[in-house]
């Protein structure tokens, strides 16, 4: 007598369970699905650690000094202490020094006037010096901009306290960073791409898997068994979810330990959240797999389906909220877009379950609506 899943009588455990065992030799024989679950994430994390960053390091610092200026030497002998910069002196003049920035010789321009001396000695009027960047980087133009600017205010401070003096501006701003002081860029890149990873992982494990059985006709096989549709998706679901799982502990271990990315949220709360991600993800790799029953086919959908629109509309790196409306919509359509959101609170900000639970219900959702669409393409025939 076989068991079945109680309010659920069209599901049969036994068949379910030899399926499954099925789908377990099937990954052991088959190196594509350990290649997508452990060397693929590996690969994309190295890539993403070490080749996306927001953060400007070693850029060159071009000073053009009209007349020499003590002050101004002074004020640039800081950036060479720093890591992140490196100064070069131009010996020529303010016209001639903007070839260097359209050569990209050097990433940004500090020049001091002419009179500089003569009208920082007087205390009649400011003598500023002046930025100049290219703003065809606008990232790093701004980042370069602000910076050397905050050092300027930072070092007119030092300056005029060293003569006994204080600077009492009207209105004195305290600047607090929250989650990230350091404001580094790979502490909130990185699970973003976390989620970009179980993207494309959870939705080609079963995408290419299935639709590798409809090449080899393995499936036509399964479809002549007395197996139903809801056994048949429970059946490739877990042993590709359990792998997904392992793929995203290949992440988050790197992430922590290789990276150095806080991890301020519980690893059980992490575990449900993926659980929930690959539900939806897995999903919609067997929808793919079943409308395309071709590997090709099926892996240019789940880059276009999946990969692409997560990487440009989740918030990995573009703002949602200065996107249009229309490509907001799109984007709440997105698992990934909750997943990022998710996951930059649990690195960053720890365990908040209200707003994670709010992404989760997103996600369950959007993957729900896979399912229901599986079924309704799902049938036990031979076309």
């Amino acid at each position: 007598m076989t068991k079945k899943i109680p309010f659920l009588p069209d599901i049969n455990l036994r068949r379910v369970r030899a399926l499954v065992i099925k789908e377990m030799y099937q990954i052991v024989r088959d190196p594509s699905s350990i290649l997508i679950a452990f060397v693929f994430p590996l690969m994309l994390m190295f890539l993403f650690g070490y080749g996306v960053s927001l953060d400007p390091k070693h850029a060159r610092i071009g000073v053009v000094m009209e007349d020499p200026s003590a002050d101004v030497d002074d004020f640039i002998a800081s950036f060479q202490q720093s890591p992140y910069f490196e100064v070069v002196r131009v010996d020529t003049s303010r016209h001639k020094a903007a070839e260097l920035i359209m050569s990209e010789a050097v990433d940004v321009l500090i020049i001091g006037p002419s009179n500089y001396e003569m009208r920082s000695a007087s205390g009649k009027s400011p003598a500023p010096i002046q930025i100049i960047t290219d703003g065809s980087k606008p990232n790093t133009s701004g980042l370069l901009s602000n910076y050397i600017q905050a050092a300027w205010q930072i070092w007119l401070d030092q300056r005029m306290r060293a003569r006994g003096e204080e600077l009492t501006p009207p209105v004195q701003i305290q600047a607090r960073v929250w989650y990230n002081p350091a404001s580094i860029s790979r502490y909130f890149l990185l699970p973003g791409s976390i989620a970009l990873i179980m993207t494309i992982i959870g939705t080609l494990l079963t995408a290419l898997v299935v639709a590798r059985e409809w090449e080899r006709g393995t499936m036509e096989a399964l479809m002549s068994t007395p197996i139903t549709i809801f056994e048949i998706i429970i059946g490739k679901l877990i042993p590709y979810f359990f792998l997904g799982l392992c793929s995203m502990s290949v992440c988050v271990f790197l992430s922590i330990y290789i990276f150095d990315v806080p991890f301020r949220g519980s690893l059980i709360l992490l575990l449900l959240v993926t659980s929930v991600f690959l539900y939806a993800a897995l999903s919609l790799g067997l929808l793919i797999s079943t409308a395309a029953r071709n590997q090709y086919v099926a892996s240019q959908m789940a880059l276009y389906t999946a990969y692409l629109p997560a990487f440009m509309l989740s918030g990995f790196i573009f703002e949602i909220s200065g996107m249009p409306a229309i490509l907001r919509l799109v984007s709440s359509l997105l698992p990934a877009r909750y997943l990022v959101s998710i996951l930059q609170t649990i690195f960053l900000a720890g365990d908040l379950p209200r707003l994670i639970l709010v992404d989760c219900v997103g996600i369950f959702t959007i993957g729900t609506v896979f399912v229901i669409f599986l079924i309704k393409m799902t049938r036990k025939r031979i076309d």
